[in-house]
């Protein structure tokens, strides 16, 4: 015991360094897949037919697919065919940046179905054009709307981060692997990656619950716990 213990104790500050990059990653990759979901789903719900087929293809191929063979697809196959020299840490935010997206622009698609069309209709009787209307009527209520599920995002791309240790990636778990394997002791060393983990999802997901309360427009749906 004592000695598993002090394994930690060293592994911890190397481990912790790690968690700064899982960190950064699940950062990027959030806010790419919100910079593109949002008009993603705005041409889905409002598009003509050819860009609401071609976003809808985008989603199908992106969920899929796994997210470690869509590491592999990109960073060993597309970005070398392109000769693009990226840095993995760069490779897994576009990677897990664009198959966020996916999702995220159904989240948002679905908040933006579930408001009432005669608040575009008002819109466009006013002059507005059914763009000027998506963006500056629908699109603030979609997205508090949609924060109980956006939020989940978060856990979800934290956990997908773990598989970029596939592309040699210097997270959590591809630090936690070299120093299990220098020190023969995987169990205490994983348990604390493990713990490291859940301690991210918990407190990303207490941080967008304060602010899912605090932007939350009454009588649309009921306040939840977060899921982890």
């Amino acid at each position: 015991m004592a000695e598993n213990l002090l394994s930690i104790y060293e592994a911890l500050p190397y481990l912790l360094r790690g968690s700064l990059v899982t960190i950064g990653l699940v950062g990027g990759a959030l806010a790419l897949g919100l910079t593109l979901g949002i008009p993603m789903a705005i041409g889905q719900v409002y598009g003509n037919k050819y860009s609401a087929g071609l976003i809808s293809f985008y989603v199908w191929f992106f969920r899929g697919l796994p997210v470690l063979v869509l590491l592999f697809l990109f960073y060993f196959g597309l970005f070398t065919v392109l000769s693009l020299d990226l840095s993995a840490f760069t490779a897994g935010i576009l990677v897990l940046g664009l198959r966020s997206a996916a999702y995220q622009s159904q989240i948002f698609r679905g908040a933006m179905q579930s408001i009432g069309e005669g608040q575009m209709l008002a819109a466009r009787s006013l002059g507005m054009s059914k763009a000027k209307a998506a963006w500056h009527i629908i699109l603030p209520q979609a997205l508090r709307i949609s924060l109980p599920g956006w939020s989940n995002e978060y856990s979800i791309i934290l956990k997908d981060s773990a598989v970029t240790y596939a592309i040699g990636l210097t997270e959590i778990m591809t630090r936690g692997k070299f120093i299990a394997t220098r020190t023969f002791k995987p169990m205490p060393i994983f348990l604390t990656c493990a713990l490291i983990f859940l301690i991210l999802t918990y407190g990303g997901v207490k941080l967008l619950n304060l602010l899912e309360k605090k932007v939350r427009i009454p009588g649309y749906g009921t306040e939840r716990e977060g899921i982890y």
